[in-house]
């Protein structure tokens, strides 16, 4: 301190300097600090307007959203509905698609007659045809509105939804006269391409119409026909883009009347021909070849080594399963390939697809309708199966797939025309069965000449008991039960009415949501255990949920 003050007397001026230009840095660096913080409290302000207008603006955008640019509406399904149209007779198609796309299942069917409904205002006459003609219709499964309408042909022999790629687009294949096919828009109902074809005199139509990969090379999959005319079947093969025939007609020889099925062993494709006598087999490559006369090579087009050497090249005999007597053969999905349920007059048996071998075998007579799927027990799929027992009498079973076990059966007085029964899979990996009949108490039987049409509903989680859900006076065309939205809203369809033959008169189309039924259903037992309440058993099955398989 004292060294400090004794300089400072020594030199003065020189302190006062010194502190003169310390006060000038001081200066400078506030005025420096001043205008950092200038900046700083000015990019602040820039900061919190751009936060402020960011809110704004999506303030404005979450109100433009919310009440100016309208939500789209979730299309509110009718619980049922009808229509009617008069002097008119009904075919026995019915397709169920999304038309509309609205994500909810619509509905297509044929019906002929000389003018079309009131909401189209069409006629037979639009189309150049006589009057009366077969029309194509698509009505809208949320209220029974009709989507569109077009006069399609004089006649129908075969009509088919749901083809993925016809002409570009979804599509219908209407199978009829004077023009043998015609591919129509399923969304619109605009005709995508026409093409003649002499399939000859008192043809029949094998269905249903196979889709097979694409052959002639434009990117869409083709079709192949089958028409039987007496013992031969001819084959057509179509482009799926145009309609334009690939190759020429071919030809198969078979000893009587014939159906057919198509399997997919692995990465082939098999067409198997039945009759009453025998089994034939065909694969798409032979097929091919012979309408065109070239050998390719295409996916789809191989051969499975182990049915080629099970199939007689001379007679194409499939010979392990050529038994005779044959009356259905269906596709059974297996754990890694389709298996083939083979029902003759006497038994019902499942073939493995991949060595043909007999899986099991179950005797059953005479079956009289095609072989349904469901689950009766979870994710355990079985064959629902109908067979004759008397006149005018019918045993409903339900057979396990894996095993041929017998997992429930019921006996049934039925018609001679009754629709065949209808699964819907529910929540809890099992299905519910929809069956017609008329069941009468054991012990108390009556066979009547012409037994009544009701419907009854059937669930595993009570095997002892029926809900009888409705009467049907009318002669039933066709029977259909979906799912109209995906899991939920689980409908039957009912198409009513005189059909092609027979006089006209008035034709129906009713969709009835099936939770309409089930509350104001009459619950059966089938044995004298009864577990609950009629009102509790009505309010379970009320509430059951459904499920959309893949």
């Amino acid at each position: 301190m004292d060294n400090k003050d004794s300089e400072a007397e020594i030199h003065p001026l020189k302190t006062e300097d010194v502190k003169a230009q310390e006060n000038h840095e001081n200066s400078v660096e506030r005025r420096i600090i001043i205008k950092q913080s200038s900046q700083l409290s000015r990019l602040s302000r820039w900061r919190t307007a751009a936060f402020f207008i960011s809110l704004f603006l999506c303030l404005i955008i979450v109100f433009a959203f919310s009440f100016i640019i309208p939500c789209p509406e979730r299309p509110v399904s009718e619980r049922t509905w009808l229509r009617n149209y008069d002097n008119a007779v009904a075919y026995r198609f019915l397709a169920i698609e999304d038309v509309n796309e609205d994500k909810v299942q619509d509905v297509i069917f044929a019906f002929k007659a000389s003018n079309g409904s009131s909401s189209f205002n069409s006629s037979c006459l639009d189309e150049g045809l006589p009057s009366p003609c077969a029309f194509i219709t698509a009505v809208s499964g949320t209220n029974g509105r009709v989507l569109w309408e077009r006069p399609a042909a004089m006649e129908v022999g075969w009509m088919q939804c749901g083809i993925k790629q016809l002409g570009g687009a979804p599509g219908c294949l209407l199978v009829g006269q004077p023009v043998a096919l015609t591919a129509v828009d399923q969304r619109t109902g605009e005709v995508q391409w026409r093409q003649s074809d002499d399939f000859g005199a008192n043809y029949t139509v094998l269905t249903p119409l196979s889709v097979i990969p694409d052959v002639d090379g434009d990117g869409v999959q083709d079709l192949i026909i089958f028409i039987a005319t007496g013992d031969k079947i001819k084959t057509f093969i179509h482009s799926g883009k145009n309609g334009k025939q690939i190759g020429s007609t071919g030809s198969l020889n078979v000893d009587g009347e014939a159906r057919y099925v198509m399997l997919s062993p692995g990465s082939s494709h098999y067409f198997l021909f039945y009759t009453a006598n025998s089994l034939y087999a065909y694969s798409l490559k032979d097929l091919y070849s012979a309408a065109t006369g070239m050998e390719i090579k295409l996916p789809g087009l191989e051969q499975d080594p182990q049915w080629e050497k099970n199939i007689d090249h001379t007679t194409h005999r499939l010979s392990p399963l050529s038994t005779g007597d044959i009356r259905y053969m269906a596709k059974i999905p297996g754990r890694s390939r389709e298996n083939i349920l083979l029902v003759s007059s006497e038994t019902a048996m499942l073939i493995s697809a991949q060595n043909l071998q007999t899986l099991w075998t179950l005797n059953v007579s005479r079956v009289m309708s095609e072989p349904l799927l469901g689950y009766y027990k979870p994710d355990v799929l079985d064959v629902v199966l109908e067979s004759e027992i008397g006149p005018n009498r019918k045993k409903v079973m339900i057979v396990e797939g894996g095993s041929g076990a017998v997992q429930w059966d019921l006996k049934l007085n039925s018609r001679a025309e009754s629709p065949r029964p209808a699964t819907l899979s529910t929540a809890d990996h099992r299905s519910t069965f929809l069956i017609w009949g008329e069941y009468q108490v054991a012990g108390n039987e009556t066979i009547s000449a012409a037994p009544l049409q009701k419907l009854y509903l059937f669930h595993p989680s009570y095997t002892n008991v029926l809900l009888e859900l409705r009467n049907s006076t009318d002669q039933i065309v066709a029977f259909n039960a979906t799912l109209f939205e995906r899991s939920r809203h689980a409908c039957y369809v009912l198409l009513r009415g005189p059909q092609p033959g027979e006089e006209p008169g008035l034709v129906s189309l009713m969709k009835r949501k099936l939770k309409e039924d089930v509350s104001e259903s009459r619950v059966i037992w089938l044995s004298q255990v009864a577990v609950d309440s009629e009102q509790y058993i009505r309010d379970r099955l009320y509430r059951m949920r459904f499920l959309s398989r893949v």
